[in-house]
This record gives C-alpha cells, structure tokens and sequence, in this order.
C-alpha cells in the first residue's frame, strides 16, 4: 500500500450484473463498508467504473462527499475509450470524479487486467462484491488483493443479501 501525505486509498471491484433481489443488499452493505473505511482512515477510492456494483459504489461515494468532504473518488479505467460511455448514470458520475486515471489509449483485454493490479497497488483495503465465480475480473482483482495480503472486505452476493 501506497500512503502519500496520509492519504489512505481503499480499492472496489464489483460483479457488472447484480441480481435484482440483491441490489438493495449490495446498497446497505457498500454504504456500511464505506463509513467503515472512513472510520479506518480511508479517505481516497478507487473505482474501476464497470457497469453493475462499480457504478453503485461510486454514485454511493458521490452522495457521501456532501456529508464526508475529505473524501475522494478516482475513476480507473482501463482504456481512453471508456470515456466515450454513452450510459448517462456512467458520464454523471464520471463528471464528479476528484480524478481520472486511464491506463492504456487503446482497448485492450490486458488492460483490465493493469487496471485491476493499479488498484490493488495503492490500495489498502480492498471492498469486493462477489459472486463466487472464479474466472472474472472480480475474483482475479481479490486474488491479486489476496497475494498482496490487503485486507479483502466481502460482500457475499451468492449465498447472503436476499431479502424475503
């Protein structure tokens, strides 16, 4: 982890579909994962801005800065062309990012994999909604979490949040 002039960065990745009974759950549960955070010292968060969990994180960071000003969003994606989104919940966050990091000009399947790793290097925490599939970007981002023994803060999307 990376701590420059005390800032503490706190890393997110998330699964793009979330179930519909389940949103609701991941909600609560990102809102209490990022006043946690905070507590902890966390003050900067780092965003990937795919689709699904991503963009909920960062719209709940977003609403949180009117109540928390010290905290920061930045937005990394993983080529220039994700800028060109023409989902308008994605270019209304986007817009109210502190910053913006791009990995790579062009698209490339590798720069997901460079964002996922930017992320994890300068983070201290990491805050995952998981599915429990193995074999996406989600679970490689925790592995990479894992290897480079951060702390991992799940948020069990397969077996926990239904709401009857």
């Amino acid at each position: 982890m990376i701590i420059i002039l005390g800032i503490k960065c706190c890393g997110f990745t998330g699964h793009r579909k979330l179930p519909k009974d389940k949103i609701e759950y991941v909600r609560c549960s990102l809102r209490s994962e990022l006043l946690l955070a905070v507590m902890d010292g966390y003050t900067n968060f780092l965003v990937g801005f795919a689709d699904g969990a991503d963009l909920e994180f960062a719209e709940i960071i977003i609403k949180a800065k009117a109540v928390i000003p010290n905290i920061t969003i930045e937005a990394v994606l993983p080529f220039e062309e994700r800028l060109d989104d023409s989902d308008i919940k994605f270019q209304e966050l986007i817009k109210k990012c502190d910053k913006v990091t791009i990995i790579s000009e062009k698209n490339n399947k590798k720069n997901y994999l460079l964002r996922n790793q930017a992320i994890v290097m300068q983070s201290g925490r990491l805050i995952a909604v998981f599915n429990g599939s193995k074999r996406t970007g989600t679970a490689q981002t925790i592995r990479i979490a894992g290897e480079n023994k951060l702390e991992i803060k799940l948020i069990d999307i397969k077996n926990r949040g239904k709401i009857l």
